[in-house]
């Protein structure tokens, strides 16, 4: 790249890809408190959001990832890339696998993008071999993204990446998007739901603060005219006096002297239904991060059988897509076009039952029976010394071929006597009724 081709790289105005246009009449007049940018420790102050994310998270960064190159008609991990050690120890020098994916998501889901760079060993490169040395996960406020050109701007001093790079150089992980090229953040579109829920949880201070302070407006009574009739300034004062009285921690009950009369404005939790609307702000948070509302301890109707179909469901629906979507990226950009039908980038997707022991050794069993792993192939996956035997494949004794469906059983064959033994002419039923029939 030439001098004048950097200056105008370098002054280009970028495309904003923080938040999507918005309409400005409805949001006239009202206070917004999501996301602000820069603050994405601020939404994980609500319970419900830190429950979320981090069940998303952790479900990502739980799970091996596992290199795979294909070997005769079936695919190996390939241990002898540095991929693999890359993706299954230390993607950097700074952070490793697990805190590596859990920050993908996070950064995904608070930020809408998540951008890894993969930086390329130059002793490798000398020598004429192309080996990724690192994975360098930036951050996305450091990134200036040129949609038009396909190309991204990172400063990221503490990953040390700072360059131009193109659209196949870089790793980009988006969340939801509607042109395929900028994601967007959970929380832009959950804003007001979680305004809601920010301020149930101020209020719910407030009222545990002040012992549910009563709120209200003290009033001349204008029924009476003349002598003794409050002035402004006598009101201010018996109003400040009322706030001291009622506010003594322990004192229900307060005297309103004079022609005063004092009037309550604020409405109680029962009027709020305060409770309840908190349960439905939980439920709301729930549903765009797509968790069901038992992994949030939200689980007040919930049964044996409930409780399992949220977890197929949390399993297919929410957390299958983000696998295939980081798997199908590391794919895209990793493994040449030449080598994409020997190559695979693949989550075990049998951690998810790492500590269901019951669900792990049904599922292990099934395979057994089916043919599809042999004994030996799960005592290696358990870390068990192979046995006599185990490497033959088992199947069903009650399952048999559609052609032996087909035929007629075969008549029963007559045992045949012990070899040495003669038969006993006395003990002949045969002989026997050949002799009655002659007598």
């Amino acid at each position: 790249m030439n001098i004048l081709e950097y200056f105008r790289q370098l002054f280009r105005r970028e495309k904003d890809e923080d938040t999507p246009p918005l309409d400005n009449d409805k949001l006239a007049g009202a206070s917004v408190l999501w996301p602000v940018p820069g603050s994405a420790s601020q939404p994980l102050q609500v319970a419900t959001v830190y429950r979320c994310a981090n069940l998303l998270a952790d479900s990502v960064a739980n799970l091996p990832l596992r290199y795979m190159r294909k070997k005769g008609d079936i695919f190996v991990e390939a241990t002898e890339s540095n991929l693999h050690y890359l993706l299954s120890v230390q993607p950097c020098p700074y952070m490793s696998i697990v805190d590596f994916w859990r920050q993908v998501v996070l950064d995904m889901l608070f930020e809408g993008n998540a951008y890894i760079v993969p930086i390329y060993d130059p002793v490798a490169l000398a020598s004429g071999r192309i080996e990724v040395g690192r994975l360098a996960l930036v951050n996305p406020n450091s990134v200036g993204h040129d949609t038009i050109n396909d190309r991204y701007t990172v400063n990221d001093v503490n990953a040390g990446v700072q360059g131009i790079f193109d659209e196949a150089e870089i790793i980009h992980i988006k969340n939801y998007t509607k042109d395929g090229k900028v994601g967007i953040s959970t929380l832009t579109y959950a804003r007001t739901v979680l305004n809601i829920a920010t301020t149930g949880d101020r209020e719910t201070l407030n009222r545990f603060a002040n012992g549910g302070t009563v709120r209200g407006i003290v009033s001349n009574d204008t029924s009476v005219r003349g002598f003794g009739e409050y002035q402004d300034q006598q009101l201010d004062n018996m109003a400040d006096d009322l706030n001291r009285r009622i506010n003594v921690q322990g004192r229900n009950i307060t005297a309103v002297h004079g022609q005063a009369r004092f009037d309550q404005i604020s409405m109680n939790s029962a009027d709020m239904q305060f409770l309840e609307s908190r349960k439905f702000t939980v439920r709301d948070i729930c549903r765009f991060f797509g968790v069901h509302p038992s992994f949030v301890f939200d689980d007040t109707s919930n049964n044996y059988k409930s409780a399992e179909m949220a977890n197929v469901a949390f399993l297919a629906n929410t957390l299958n897509p983000l696998l295939r979507k980081i798997e199908m990226e590391l794919h895209r950009k990793l493994v040449p076009a030449s080598l994409c039908c020997k190559r695979r980038f693949e989550f075990d997707r049998r951690g998810l039952y790492a500590c269901d022991l019951d669900s792990k050794v049904k599922y292990q069993t099934a395979t057994i029976a089916a043919g599809i792993y042999s004994v030996n192939d799960w005592r290696l996956a358990e870390n068990q010394p192979p046995v006599e035997g185990g490497d033959v494949v088992l199947v069903s004794a009650n399952l048999k071929s559609i052609e032996e469906a087909g035929k007629p059983a075969p008549a029963p064959q007559p045992a045949a006597p012990e070899p040495g033994k003669e038969e006993d002419p006395e003990t002949d039923t045969d002989n026997d009724d050949k002799d009655n029939e002659e007598k």
